[in-house]
């Protein structure tokens, strides 16, 4: 049974993340925010050693055993719906500065789906480093965004030294810039071993920081999120381990869609995570604007009918209720990750709502405050420009709705575009 209530070990570590985001993000966030490629090594570091201390790692869900009650019942998997309530709430602090807090990020997140047993041990270790240590994934190329089987970025077997060799430039890496500047970090790139296979050629590569021929080209000055890089790479003759190659050896033999399948299963992790850091912003946003209501004396009569209230009381109603709604989605598509349930559907609901939310909540929460929302006295303009990055990457909204379109109706991604 999905419980909606957060677990009593979620609320405590949630108590605690809200004081860094309100003494350590909040602050500074449009320090960052108008200082783009600075990098808040202050909260990074004091972020990397709180972690440590209290074993949250690299915030990513933990695959450890299940401990067990008293009574001799095991206690439901809550890692992802741990994860949730971290990211939502650090994203309600600042939503650029937590995509800059140490850890594997996408990076970890594609070697958990696609990796062996034997390259989590040795690539997921790393995020639990002495010193701040980042992970990134590289798919979105100039000609391929959102259909990924436009993928050119090669890679080789050179049998001679058993090692791949890439070819080719991803554009639009979150944290690629962090993931190779220090010297322990990952980037997971998708690349193809046979062009004329399509998706079935594709693979993941995990090149580490360091590499020869890996260069970061540029980086992206962004409307929002501006604390954390977006960067392009280049690949030129980079070469890599052949066991850096995410998966068995067996998956070289022949083209399968299996490479596509374990890219996609990446997102079906990672976007409840997206969609939870796009609430903790639209949260943000509708708790400034009933705080200044307040301090106007204007308050919210909940309970009455709505011919009854004044515009203003229902306009925060129904932004809580898209708030909520999105929020169910996201706790429902979590609670299947820990459950190891197929949620591919429920993950791309869970983006799409939360994606379309809060950019209908931080711009009304920009609306009904005037002059003051649009000031950049306050940060309220800043979760406006934060916010439509939740509806672009991990998948656009309109591809996501494809997803869920097409699981729903049962076609095929050829049948259905």
């Amino acid at each position: 049974m999905i419980d909606f209530e957060a677990p009593k070990p979620i609320a405590m570590a949630n108590n605690a993340l809200e004081t860094v985001a309100i003494n350590m993000m909040r602050p500074h966030s449009r320090y960052f925010d108008e200082n783009e490629h600075e990098i808040p090594w202050d909260y990074i570091n004091f972020m990397h050693m709180a972690m440590r201390q209290t074993g949250a790692g690299s915030l990513a869900p933990a695959e450890g055993k299940k401990k067990k009650e008293k009574e001799g019942k095991k206690r439901p998997p809550i890692g992802y719906q741990s994860l949730t309530f971290m990211l939502e709430m650090l994203s309600w602090g600042d939503v650029g500065m937590y995509l800059v807090t140490p850890g594997g990020g996408l990076g970890a997140a594609a070697v958990q789906a696609a990796g062996t047993p034997e390259q989590k041990k040795k690539f997921l270790a790393r995020f639990n480093a002495e010193k701040p240590t980042f992970g990134a994934m590289a798919m979105t190329e100039p000609q391929a965004g959102s259909d990924t089987s436009a993928i050119r970025t090669s890679a080789v077997l050179d049998e001679e030294t058993n090692e791949w060799v890439l070819n080719g430039e991803k554009i639009f890496v979150t944290g690629g810039h962090m993931s190779l500047l220090e010297s322990d970090g990952i980037v997971v790139v998708w690349a193809t071993i046979d062009p004329t296979a399509g998706r079935a050629g594709m693979r993941g590569f995990v090149v580490e920081a360091g590499t020869p021929g890996v260069q970061v080209t540029k980086l992206e000055d962004k409307m929002g999120i501006r604390a954390s890089d977006t960067a392009s790479i280049v690949l030129q003759d980079a070469r890599v381990p052949f066991d850096n190659l995410l998966g068995s050896a067996e998956i070289v033999k022949r083209p399968t869609s299996r490479g596509f399948k374990k890219a996609m299963a990446t997102f079906d992790a990672t976007r409840p995570l997206v969609a939870a850091t796009a609430i903790g912003v639209a949260r943000a946003a509708l708790e400034f604007v009933k705080e200044t209501l307040s301090e106007q004396g204007v308050e919210i009569r909940y309970g009455l009918p709505r011919q009854k209230m004044t515009n203003i009381e229902r306009e925060v109603i129904d932004m809580e209720v898209l708030l909520r709604s999105a929020w169910l989605l996201v706790i429902k598509a979590v609670w299947m990750a820990d459950n190891r349930l197929p949620n591919s559907k429920e993950a791309s609901m869970s983006k799409v709502r939360a994606g379309d939310i809060v950019t209908k909540i931080t711009q009304r929460a920009v609306e009904l405050l005037g002059p003051l929302g649009y000031s950049r006295e306050h940060l309220l303009e800043k979760w406006f420009r934060d916010a439509k990055i939740s509806d672009i990457y991990e998948g656009t909204g309109q591809i996501n709705r494809l997803i869920v379109a097409r699981q729903i109706l049962g076609y095929r991604g050829r049948e259905l575009r």
